[in-house]
């Protein structure tokens, strides 16, 4: 059979070079370097890359940086089931806010970049690239808990828009301690190594396939984030990566995403790489449709027979 996007697919699937790397690590460490730059921040507070990079699905050419900023202090955010409170469990109110952390971490970038290279964002601060380091997001969250009824509990975090809600999610594991699982990462790496390593080079195929239909103007590839694609493809079915090349890895994937995302019943209990959470579950279901017309046009632009 013609494979026209073979050699496209190939070179899109593979991570980026040393080059782009090297300027995300100094990315990384020139945000540490500025929030050690703080007293407070420097002993309260514990940087981590997070995202695409840290799960190495990030693509050429659009290799900007996830960087989560924990609050290492005594205030955390608990997840009690029904029925408890924190009286059960022995613990006590906080002393410091998320607003004062968030707007302590904006301090510190300030004056450490210069107003011009830091944005504020709803969620995050947008760092601005130059020749040394990459475009990056710069994340503060705090802890949360979710506890079971015997007391135990496991830790992400959370973080707090400026537009008002909360955001839980569950990064690696922060700590190396029981509470801290590393569900996300791990479970990439399963799902990588049980796929003959085309899983994630899927995730980059399809990530840079977004960015190219974003380019032509195609209106169904801008509200997808790349991590909404890498927890489309990680429910795809191992058996559908038949690992010869890399268009008949897409074209399956495609095909088994068209189909089950088509309607709300068929995914309902499709969950993020961390299986933390379900990924389109909630009201309105927004991103299941968004989801289904960006895969309905990729099915288009690319040409996948049915």
């Amino acid at each position: 059979m013609s494979r026209e996007w073979e050699e496209t697919f190939s070179s899109w699937a593979q991570a980026p070079g040393k080059t782009e790397n090297e300027r995300i690590e100094r990315t990384v460490n020139s945000i540490r370097n500025a929030l050690n730059a703080d007293d407070f921040l420097s002993s309260r507070s514990k940087v981590y890359a997070q995202g695409s990079y840290r799960n190495r699905v990030n693509v050429r050419q659009d290799s900007d940086v996830d960087i989560g900023i924990l609050y290492t202090g005594n205030t955390f955010y608990p997840d009690y089931p029904e029925g408890m409170s924190k009286s059960d469990v022995g613990n006590i109110d906080g002393d410091y806010t998320y607003p004062e952390f968030k707007d302590r971490v904006e301090t510190a970038l300030v004056e450490y970049y210069g107003r011009g290279a830091v944005k504020r964002g709803k969620k995050a601060f947008d760092l601005h690239e130059n020749t040394y380091r990459v475009d990056a997001d710069v994340v503060p969250v705090f802890e949360h808990r979710r506890y079971s009824q015997d007391g135990s509990y496991i830790c992400g975090v959370q973080l707090f828009p400026d537009d008002g809600g909360k955001i839980i999610n569950w990064p690696e594991r922060l700590y190396d301690d029981k509470h801290w699982p590393n569900q996300h990462y791990e479970n990439a790496v399963s799902k990588n190594t049980n796929t003959g390593r085309r899983y994630k080079g899927t995730v980059r195929v399809l990530k840079k396939l977004r960015n190219t239909m974003d380019e032509k103007g195609i209106s169904a590839a801008k509200p997808v984030s790349g991590f909404l694609i890498e927890c489309l493809v990680w429910n795809t079915p191992n058996n559908k990566f038949v690992g010869d090349y890399w268009e008949d890895d897409v074209r399956s994937c495609i095909t088994h995403l068209w189909s089950n995302t088509k309607k709300f019943e068929d995914c309902n209990e499709w969950g993020e790489v961390s299986e933390f959470k379900y990924l389109f579950r909630g009201s309105p279901d927004t991103k299941r449709q968004q989801a289904h017309a960006f895969i309905d046009s990729a099915w288009d632009f690319i040409g996948v027979k049915s």
